[in-house]
């Protein structure tokens, strides 16, 4: 079987933790930010984890994590 190809828009995106699950930054944190609260914004500063229901398909396009 040939080798997978990494999907080139998720590496810039994603990042496997040692545990194995994948972090990612927030959205809502481009424009607009003039009316979104200063806690609201410190809050979206900070990394999230991926969903369990979107990890076949990260793992899928990261195959060499």
């Amino acid at each position: 079987m040939p080798k997978l190809k990494t999907h080139s828009g998720a590496k810039k995106r994603f990042r496997f933790t040692k545990n194995g699950k994948v972090k990612r930054d927030n959205t809502n944190r481009r424009h607009i930010l003039t009316k979104k609260s200063t806690k609201r914004k410190r809050n979206l500063r900070k990394a999230s984890y991926a969903h369990a229901t979107n990890m076949k398909a990260l793992k899928l396009m990261l195959p060499s994590r």
